[in-house]
């Protein structure tokens, strides 16, 4: 696996091949604000093995989004390792809304583990337990709720929020992020008997080779998008030494298959994946998009290639985001370039 890795960075990472006069820039609307956004914008780019999505959100610098390109390269240039499974389990995901569309999400996603998303605000705390009961109720004793965070929490109020959800789930899988920093995890899991899970602490590390979330985290949740693509998120897989559990960073179909490829590569899946993501989107760059059925994704034999009509129909109203987007592009594309085998 390494020196497959390694061929790559060598044979095209230091000169990336990039296509901006092909590259197609897109604009989805979100059902539901999400992560502070109501529509989804990125480009995919053509390579000779299928496309890939480039979509670092915009509080990644040029500097970070340089791992989301790398990505978008291995899977349009040269697809991924072979697959261990031939299907990957999914958690449906509940946005910060109110207990009933939660509960609606819930039941029509066919999936018996739910994430829910909560701190969305300083004051939630009532609307958090209302949803994380409603989701409960919608998924009966034998589904398992887990909660997110995005760090939004200090060790105090983590502390005291982790017991009161699980208190209103009548048991967490997991708290995914509470704190922003590895210290703060260490301390929060000390003090509660729920799992922590580490997101961001991996993803947006300087070096996510060199995280030690060993003793701050249960569980590993790791994007092949932000890590740099399939191969490179199995290797800080292994380095973390814990079970993981992979997550859509907000992709289309496009970039939404490699989280699932990197899945379907792991050599051994305890947990439920965050890739029921689709759902959150009004539209799609495929026709077949990757939708769980029964809480399951079937794994995509290569990477895929985006239908002209609905990539047309993606396509921004506005010219001056599809040239930011472009421009965006370019400047990271001349980063990664830079960079040759620092990414290796």
């Amino acid at each position: 696996m390494k020196q497959c890795y390694q061929t790559r960075v060598k044979t095209g990472w230091q000169d990336p091949d990039v296509d901006v006069e092909q590259a197609r820039v897109y604009a989805i609307p979100m059902r539901t604000r999400f992560r502070g956004i109501t529509v989804r914008e990125g480009v995919v780019v053509p390579g000779p093995v299928g496309w890939g999505e480039f979509c670092p959100f915009s509080e990644y610098d040029d500097r970070e989004s340089v791992s989301w390109l790398a990505a978008a390269l291995e899977a349009a240039d040269h697809g991924w390792p072979a697959p261990v499974r031939d299907r990957v389990p999914v958690n449906c995901t509940v946005p910060a809304v109110g207990p009933e569309r939660a509960a609606a999400i819930v039941a029509g996603s066919g999936c018996r583990t739910a994430k829910v998303k909560v701190a969305d605000h300083p004051d939630s705390a009532a609307e958090d337990v209302a949803r994380v009961e409603a989701v409960r109720d919608a998924l009966g004793p034998d589904g398992r709720v887990r909660v997110d965070a995005n760090a939004r929490w200090d060790v105090d109020t983590a502390v005291a929020r982790i017991r009161q959800l699980d208190r209103a789930a009548g048991g967490l899988e997991y708290v995914e992020q509470p704190c922003p920093t590895v210290e703060e995890l260490a301390a929060v899991r000390r003090r509660v008997d729920v799992r922590v899970a580490a997101d961001e602490s991996i993803r947006r590390a300087e070096d996510p080779m060199r995280v030690a979330v060993a003793g701050a985290a249960d569980i590993a949740v790791i994007k092949c998008t932000p890590l740099g693509g399939v191969r490179r998120a199995l290797r800080v897989a292994e380095a973390c030494g814990l079970p993981c559990v992979v997550s859509s960073a907000l992709e289309t179909s496009v970039g939404l298959a490699a989280q699932v490829a990197l899945a379907a590569a792991l050599p051994e899946l305890d947990f439920a994946c965050g890739l029921g993501t689709l759902a959150l989107f009004e539209g799609d760059l495929l026709p077949d998009g990757l939708r769980p059925v029964d809480g399951e994704i079937r794994v995509p034999q290569a990477p895929p290639v985006p239908d002209p009509e609905l990539l047309a129909a993606a396509e921004p109203v506005d010219d001056r985001r599809r040239d930011w987007w472009l421009d965006r592009l370019r400047r990271v594309r001349a980063l990664l370039a830079a960079r040759g085998d620092a990414l290796a």
